[in-house]
Order: structure tokens, then sequence, then C-alpha cells
């Protein structure tokens, strides 16, 4: 091994004898640099090469070994070298204390050459496979927000504009990817249709099937009048290609110059719908299986007439699942009263108000699921 290759050692200690034992021990295994006080190990501690490990006498005048570990502990240029604290006292109390200010070892005097060899070995070694889960980490962290990227990048980015429709929607997901998904198909201005889903489990294997959604989704363009026929679509396209998840979703369409709305769902949380006359709200229901799971599935569909004034609601299970500090759920019937009481503000407006009531109730908790909301006011 050349003298570059090897890994470099702080010797840390105010006895010329102790330093001279050290020396001979690791000398032909390791580059060393000496330090014989705390002010100076802090310098070389900090300078390049920075040390793979360092070896600190506890007891030593002025700044003592459990100072010097504390301020390398609070250096981040520093923190992460392995400190190994040399002694000749075997009081639990101080071996307690050099192990709260951050030291990952002791040896104690009168050294033997093979623990002196065996332990920096060990930690070295130790050092190195946290440096290797690091980097790997690093990378994860980098392709995981790719994959976010991506996966927003397949949301719509914004809501389609019409003159007779007020349209908002949120999509938080609990992780840097998540399953949840929504998005419109707009046939022209007086007509679209808008699918909410919620892909099992979290994570990646979640974000890549919801991300097959977009793509099976836009394949159903021709029938987007049809929201059974849509769900249809949607499972065939998706059965078979994945195993141990499934999908919920809801989808509806709006025909504003009939000023109706038709409703099928696959296994997901019920539409609400709120009739501006009476202010009043209701549960939509229709559901047929889940998508991905039964290759012959069948749905059905549900018209509802869509005034002046109603809203209609789409959501996946996170919003009436978050629960509060006393492990309580929201629930369906407290989401009907929300849109109740505040049904009369805007799409966006009530989105925003609906969000900061699940905060309050969750008490800022981080949710425990994916959020997807989407509201649609009818304006004509």
């Amino acid at each position: 091994m050349s003298v570059e290759e090897k890994k470099v050692l702080l010797l840390v200690d105010d006895t010329p004898a102790n330093i001279q034992i050290m020396n001979a021990i690791l000398k032909d295994h390791y580059r060393i640099r000496i330090a014989t006080n705390g002010t100076k190990a802090l310098e070389l501690a900090a300078s390049e090469p920075v040390p793979d490990l360092i070896l600190l006498d506890v007891m030593m005048p002025g700044m003592d070994g459990f100072e010097v570990c504390t301020r390398l502990k609070a250096d981040p240029a520093t923190r992460e070298i392995p400190v190994i604290f040399v002694t000749g006292q075997t009081e639990v109390e101080d071996e307690t204390r050099g192990f709260e200010v951050g030291g990952v070892d002791y040896i104690h005097k009168p050294f033997s050459q093979a623990v002196v060899k065996a332990r920096v070995q060990t930690h070295l070694m130790l050092r190195g496979i946290r440096d290797q889960l690091a980097q790997q980490l690093k990378v994860i962290r980098n392709e995981m927000e790719t994959a976010r990227q991506i996966q927003l990048s397949i949301l719509p980015r914004e809501a389609p504009k019409s003159n007779d429709l007020e349209i908002a929607a949120r999509y938080m997901p609990m992780t840097s990817v998540a399953g949840d998904f929504y998005d419109f198909i707009v046939v022209d201005d007086k007509r679209l249709g808008a699918l909410v889903a919620d892909v099992s489990g979290h994570g990646m294997p979640a974000a890549l099937i919801s991300s097959m959604l977009k793509i099976a989704l836009a394949a159903q363009s021709e029938c987007a009048s049809d929201p059974a026929r849509v769900l249809s679509g949607l499972n065939e396209a998706l059965c078979g290609k994945f195993k141990g998840h499934f999908v919920t979703a809801a989808y509806i369409f709006i025909d504003t110059e009939k000023k109706t709305i038709t409703y099928a769902g696959a296994g997901h949380p019920p539409l609400l719908l709120r009739d501006h006359a009476s202010g009043k709200g209701s549960e939509v229901l229709e559901n047929g299986l889940f998508l991905g799971a039964f290759p012959h599935a069948a749905y059905s569909a549900l018209e509802r007439p869509f005034h002046e004034g109603d809203v209609v609601l789409l959501y996946t299970d996170g919003i009436v699942e978050m629960n509060s500090a006393q492990e309580e759920e929201f629930g369906g019937d407290r989401l009907r009263q929300f849109l109740e009481n505040n049904g009369e503000l805007p799409a966006e407006k009530f989105i925003v108000s609906l969000l900061d009531e699940l905060s309050t109730w969750s008490t800022g908790r981080e949710a425990e699921d994916d959020l997807t909301l989407l509201a649609v006011r009818f304006n004509a």
C-alpha cells in the first residue's frame, strides 16, 4: 500500500512516552499525525488530509479529551471522525461521559499492541461502512427526488379553465413519491371528465402504478362521457401489470350544457355533492370492484342533476382517515358537514379551508396517508 493510500490517524496525548508507544504500534500501517494538546488537536483535525480516526487522551492540561471531542462533534467538518479515547481510568462514570460526548470506544493504558490494532482497524472498517451507506443513501435520495419530479410532471399543471365551472385540486403525498393520482379528460368547453385514484401502499411501487394511470386514462378519451366504460377500460389496462397492489378510483363526467354529472366508482370513498338550494350535502356511491385485480369486473354509473352553485367533492381516503391526537378519524360525516358549512366558498378557497381544518384536526402531525382533493363548483 502506498503512503497516499494509507488511512490517516491523529494521535493526541501530552505524554511523549505514550505517543512513542502508539506510534510504534501503528506507524507501519497508517499515516500518523501527532498533537500534544487539545488546541493543536482541533487544528490538525480540521486540516487536510482530515484524519480518518482520532486516538484521544482523556487527561490533558487545559482542554481535556472530553472537551476536545465535544468540539469535534459540534463542527460539521469533523463530526464524522470516529474518536477512540485513550485513558488510564476505568471508572464507569468516566467511560459513560466519553460515550455521551461522542466517543466510539476506549483503549486503556498500559497499551496492548493487539488491542490497539484491533480496535483501530474495527472502527476504520465501521467508518468505511458508514461512509458507503451514506453515499448509497445520497444516491437513493437523488433518485427519489428525480422520481418525485417525474411523478409531479404527470399531474395536471393546472385545473381546466371553464366559464361554467370552478375547479380546484390538491395533491399532498405522504412521502417523496406516492400513489394518489388525479387527472382530467377535457372533451370541449362544456364537457369534461375527472378521475381521482388511490394506489394501495406507498412509495416507489405505488408511484409507478399511478404513473400507469396517466397513460391508461388518456386512452379512455373516446368514452369519456361514460364513467362505467372509463373504469372498465382502466381495469383492463391495469390487470396483470402488477401484484400485491390495487387501485381505487372515482370518475365523474360533467356536462354543463345538460347540467348533469355522471359518476362511477371502483372501491373508492363516495363522492360528496352539496345542493346549493338546500345547503345540504349528500354522499353518492356507485362502487364496483377496485381496479387491477379482477379482469372481468363490471362497473355502473349514476347520473345526477348539477345546478348553479352546486359543489362536488372527490377525495382519497387519507382525508377521512386522518387521525386526531386522540386517534379519532376525521370521518365522512365530518367531511360532509364541512362541505355543508363552507360550500359557498370559491373552489380554491374551499380546498385551502379544508386543508387548514384537517391540519387543526391532526394537531399538525404528519399525515399517515397521501391526500388528494378535487372540488368542482357549477357557476353557469
